[in-house]
């Protein structure tokens, strides 16, 4: 297909752009496209590192309202697309009081194990990985996320809205959708992932196995009690306050063992250590690999970059605008650092015949893709901990054998 033109690096004119040239791909109505609560590109994630401060974060980073007492970092949508990397985050909150610092950076690792657990899995992580979904002893009425319930109706709204959710709210959207209303937990995963500016299938996926019991085989039970405890506003201005649908815990039993994948200790794959070939004319730049230090972006000073919007995986995904819109004021913020090429279509297509460099990816697309358009010049991904063998049956097992000295 005919190349896109470069996005404006200004917000409005990201919209814009996403409205008229992948405005037939989104979730919601070309019109409706809108930002998120995030500004894309390097200088929004450089400004948001510098100003990262984790004081109190150990005792507020499940708070939920008010956000303005919310301890939560805001860092994750750059992270997921590569704008920082664990290790910047990692080294940036070195002062922070020990509790707080120690409490963050256990948030970092749990990012990394879940990035371990899908290079190895990739799409694995799709099914239970050790036991059934719970199943819900009381059959529920009407949606998962009700919007008569003022906590469900502000948790989504935000979702929806903001691209975002503390961690917290992530938890009982998930429990709320599969151990209480007893819906597919997968299919809650979808909704989830295609709204969050920090979805990636690694983190998301984890989170909601984890939450739902499927990782575990104990599941997070979700009722008014965490509402009244972290944002007891909602319960006080809820039309159900005398009939809350979850006034008690949810009556779920564990589902039982699956015969799932191996999580015992294996290898994980991790891509080179160093640079591997070299001549690469132009930079191929995924949604994980968009910042100016992604490391084969930083080789060469000015190299041109080439970013591919997957058509048929867009037409399959339907990710909300903001995304897009993220994505989209990200690659103008690049264009004026180097030049860049936008395209829309099959990638395996679209980059066929380009000496590509690249930075290796642990995600299966990546993966898959490289195989086929073949970069000439591959640069290491850049770990926080490198993938060794490790077992991953569970994240405090990894933890003990991965932690950084």
């Amino acid at each position: 297909m005919p190349p896109l033109p470069v996005p404006p690096a200004d917000l409005p004119g990201a919209v814009d752009w996403v409205r008229e040239h992948l405005g037939d791909l989104t979730r919601e109505p070309r019109e409706a496209v809108a930002a998120s609560a995030f500004a894309g590109g390097q200088r929004a994630a450089d400004a948001a590192l510098a100003g990262l401060d984790v004081t109190g974060y150990a005792s507020t980073r499940s708070t939920v309202l008010p956000r303005s007492a919310r301890g939560a970092s805001r860092v994750s949508p750059y992270l997921r697309h590569g704008l920082l990397t664990l290790s910047e985050v990692w080294s940036a909150v070195d002062g922070a009081p020990e509790r707080d610092r120690t409490k963050y950076r256990d948030e970092l690792l749990w990012q990394e194990f879940a990035r371990h657990l899908y290079s190895r899995l990739g799409g694995r992580t799709a099914r239970p990985l050790r036991h059934e979904q719970p199943r819900a002893a009381a059959e529920w009425v009407g949606e998962p996320w009700r919007s008569d319930m003022a906590c469900m109706a502000a948790v989504v709204g935000e979702l929806r809205e903001d691209g975002w959710l503390v961690n917290q709210t992530r938890m009982w959207l998930a429990s709320q959708w599969a151990v209480r209303a007893g819906r597919d937990w997968a299919a809650g995963e979808d909704e989830m992932f295609a709204h969050l500016v920090d979805g990636s299938r690694a983190a998301n996926r984890l989170g909601w196995q984890w939450t739902v019991g499927t990782g575990s085989g104990k599941p997070y039970g979700f009722s008014r009690w965490q509402v009244t405890r972290r944002a007891p506003s909602l319960c006080e201005s809820c039309a159900l306050a005398d009939d809350c649908p979850v006034e008690s815990w949810p009556d779920a039993e564990p589902g039982p063992p699956v015969d799932g994948p191996d999580l015992g200790k294996a290898p994980i794959p991790a891509g080179p250590a160093d640079v591997e070939g070299g001549g690469g004319d132009v930079v191929w730049v995924t949604a994980e690999s968009l910042g100016d230090r992604d490391p084969a972006l930083a080789a060469v000073s000015g190299r041109p970059a080439v970013f591919v919007f997957d058509e048929p995986l867009l037409a399959r995904l339907r990710l909300s605008g903001t995304r897009l819109v993220f994505l989209a004021q990200t690659l103008g913020e690049l264009a004026t650092t180097r030049p860049v090429r936008v395209r829309r279509g099959r990638p395996a297509v679209e980059l066929a015949g380009l000496r590509l460099a690249a930075t290796w990816t642990p995600v299966p697309g990546w993966q898959r893709l490289s195989r086929s358009v073949r970069p000439v010049e591959v640069h290491p991904w850049p770990w926080l901990v490198r993938p060794g063998s490790f077992a991953l049956r569970s994240y405090s097992a990894w933890r003990r054998h991965a932690l950084p000295r």
